[in-house]
């Protein structure tokens, strides 16, 4: 008979887990359902949304589409795990509150984690498809402009139209310039 769990070991926004898991389970549906971590949200469960994003070992990952199994010895940061374990986790919260970046609130959890991920990804100097210079990796996070930050987070989907705000949120804590933030 074919072997179908396996115990995985991870560190789950900064506490070691080891957790049974079939071997076909998401890693979403194990920290959702194993882990009690409802923070991360299931929306349309094909990646296509965004709404289920987590940083896996600092990098923006959509949990939906990552086998548990395959996540074994990474380090998982759940919105639960943003404000505590991540320099910038709680301004990017208060910067969602302060300027309405929430509506309904449930592709949040995972816009601010798509955002964490985003802004290392520009501090890395990864350019996207609508930087001016894909050659040029002295692009400070400052210099995010609206259309790079919309174009960065293009996979995370707010059906609540936030949208502007979001950008501003981000484009906040990216230390954009206040007169450039679209009030």
């Amino acid at each position: 008979m074919p072997q179908t769990t396996t115990t995985v070991s991870l560190r789950v926004n900064g506490t070691p887990r080891e957790v049974p898991v079939d071997n076909r389970r998401t890693l979403l549906d194990l920290l959702r359902e194993a882990l009690a971590l409802t923070g991360t949200k299931k929306g349309c469960d094909h990646g296509q949304c965004g709404a289920c994003t987590v940083l896996v070992d600092g990098r923006r990952e959509l949990s939906c589409l990552r086998l548990a199994v395959s996540a074994a010895g990474a380090e998982v940061t759940t919105i639960e795990g943003v404000d505590g374990g991540l320099p910038e986790g709680g301004r990017l919260q208060d910067a969602f509150t302060e300027n309405d970046a929430l509506q309904c609130g449930y592709c949040t959890p995972g816009q601010i984690c798509s955002a964490l991920g985003m802004l290392a990804e520009a501090d890395r100097g990864w350019p996207s498809v609508v930087s001016a210079d894909v050659a040029d990796d002295s692009q400070l996070r400052a210099d995010l402009s609206t259309e790079e930050v919309r174009e960065r987070m293009s996979g995370n989907l707010c059906r609540c139209g936030a949208y502007p705000r979001i950008v501003d949120a981000i484009r906040q804590v990216a230390g954009a310039a206040e007169s450039e933030v679209a009030r």
